[in-house]
This record gives structure tokens, sequence and C-alpha cells, in this order.
């Protein structure tokens, strides 16, 4: 299957038919199961996806897919370094067991997809990111994450990912974080940059904006408020960053239609 170029998050509900499919694209996946189940074999490893578990296909992987039955499915379609998840998540076909939040922030994200696609591309823009933002944080914040354990020299990705967002309100020590990992400057630096795919603060810069879609839609913070929440200086600061990741500013992104 040939797919358009994917150059922001997606979600999508999709319902897969029983005759065998086979894809492969440029850009990660995540499959949800909201009714039925479908099973998906990623480089040979095959995983029946219903309401209790999720499957996340790494970006080149080809996946052969087939519906059992009736089903529907919350798809994540998720372009590399857009959002704020560690790259070492998606090195593998992995399997997420779901649990009792995620399955209601996907069924939440489902009945807004269902409900029809946004009036027009701006609306569309900020449903999709605001989704994958959310699915995302969800599936990092990984009680519920099986087949997630670091390497013997490496890191925990998702609890480095645990402490970046209890700690964002404040500026970034690396020697702290490092410490706190057991590791030494250098090697901690190396070592992030293995799992994370980019240096501890542009990852953090990426992960406070992306904390700040969620905030946005509490009509009871400021900007103000957002930015000094997420670790910005002042609104200013906030502002300018937010504008040039998602081309509109936090103002104008929270005056957009639900």
């Amino acid at each position: 299957m040939t797919h358009a170029a994917v150059t922001a998050p997606s979600v999508s509900l999709r319902r897969f038919e029983a005759a065998q499919a086979s894809d492969v694209h440029d850009f990660h996946q995540v499959v949800l199961g909201l009714h039925g189940a479908m099973v998906m074999s990623v480089d040979g490893v095959a995983q029946r996806i219903d309401a209790h578990c999720a499957w996340l296909i790494p970006a080149g992987a080809r996946h052969d897919y087939a519906g059992l039955g009736e089903n529907r499915q919350l798809v994540l379609d998720l372009p590399a370094t857009t959002l704020a998840v560690p790259e070492r998540l998606f090195d593998r076909a992995r399997a997420v067991a779901v649990d009792a939040p995620l399955t209601e922030l996907i069924q939440r994200i489902a009945s807004r997809a269902a409900n029809g696609a946004p009036a027009d591309d701006l609306d569309a823009r900020r449903f999709h990111w605001d989704a994958a933002a959310r699915l995302g944080a969800a599936l990092v914040a990984g009680a519920a994450m099986k087949g997630t354990e670091a390497p013997a020299a490496g890191l925990d990705f998702a609890r480095i990912d645990r402490w970046l967002r209890a700690h964002l309100s404040e500026p970034l020590r690396i020697a702290d974080l490092a410490a706190h990992c057991g590791f030494g400057m250098r090697r901690f630096h190396q070592l992030f940059i293995e799992a994370f795919g980019e240096t501890p603060h542009r990852y953090l810069q990426r992960l406070r904006l992306d904390t700040s879609l969620t905030l946005l839609a509490d009509p009871r913070l400021s900007l103000t408020d957002i930015a000094l929440d997420i670790g910005f200086g002042d609104q200013s600061a906030y502002t300018h960053a937010f504008t040039r990741r998602f081309g509109l500013a936090p103002g104008q992104w929270r005056a957009l239609r639900q």
C-alpha cells in the first residue's frame, strides 16, 4: 500500500477486513483496540489486538493484518521526531497492555473522532496533535507497558520520561539527572541520545510544548500560568517556541473550536 507523506501525528478510526493484507510505511504506528479484534504480525511476530492489548509498529516494519469479525480500532500514525516519545520505544514491535485509564482515554478520543472531522484544517490539526500528545504520554507513562526493559548498559527511558514530566517547571540540570540514573555526564548524554533520538534539552523542549497542548484545554489556566508550569521564563518565550513548533500562537490554538 502506498501512503501520502505524513508530517504530523494523526488519529483515525478504522475497520480491518477479514482478508489478510500487508503494509509498510515510513512513520510509526500504534493500533489500539476498541471493539472486536484483529491479528497483526510484524516481522513474523504475531499479536491479537483487542480492547485489552495494543500494538506498536516501528516505521519501515512490514506488517500483515486481518480483522477477526466485526472490529473497530483507533490508529495513531506518528512520524518520527514529531511527538515527544523516546525513539527506543519504537526500536521493535511492542505489545502494550491497555489498562483502565488508557481505555478511558482511547474511548474519549474515539468518541470525538466518530462525531465527525473538525470543520476546517486548523481545527483538525489541533484535534490530531492533542489526541496524539495524550496518547503518547499515556503510552510512555509506562505502568502497563510490556517489554520496555532497558539494556544492561542503556537507560530506562520510561523512567526518565516520567522524571522529566514531573520536573517540567524546573531548569534542566543534566548533572542531577545523570546522577539520578547512576551515570557520569558524558556517558549519560551519549546514552540519552541513543534512547531518545535527540539531546536532553531538545527532548525536554518538545515535551514541554506537547504538555502545553493539554493544558491549553483548561480555560482556568492563563497563558502565563501554562508558560511557568512547563518551565518557560515568561509567556513571551513560550509563545515564540509554541508558534515556531505548531505554526499558531497558543492563544490562537486555544481559540479554535473543540
